[in-house]
């Protein structure tokens, strides 16, 4: 019966984030709301809450996110000047997956596959 699920990571600052993943191609979600952000791009929805405290090394939020052009989405984000995770350059995986991986600004770790 289940049918959707959307993360909901933490950020410090809603400005930084919306821009952020505005370059990444997510548009605003919804009604605006003073400590929560909802971001959508495609078919994937990622919800965000205020979090000020937050120390971003002690951060461990991660989303894996499937896409079906895994190639086209890693040369888009290079165009876009998105640093790639320095341990996340898109490769093949063991596990039969093609990754990479990006860190936003409060190190969420967004990871991107598409089967091999």
């Amino acid at each position: 019966m289940l049918t959707e699920i959307h993360p909901k990571l933490p950020m410090r600052d809603k400005a930084i984030t919306k821009a952020f993943y505005q370059r990444l191609g997510f548009m605003e979600l919804g009604d605006e709301y003073a400590e929560y952000l909802m971001l959508k791009k495609d078919q994937i929805e990622i919800h965000f809450f205020l979090f000020k405290d937050l120390n971003p090394k002690e951060n461990y939020g991660m989303v894996y996110i499937r896409t079906s052009d895994i190639e086209a989405l890693y040369q888009s984000l290079q165009d876009h000047n998105i640093e790639i995770h320095p341990n996340g350059k898109l490769q093949l995986q063991p596990w039969g997956q093609k990754e990479f991986s990006i860190l936003d600004p409060d190190t969420n770790l967004l990871t991107f596959g598409q089967k091999a």
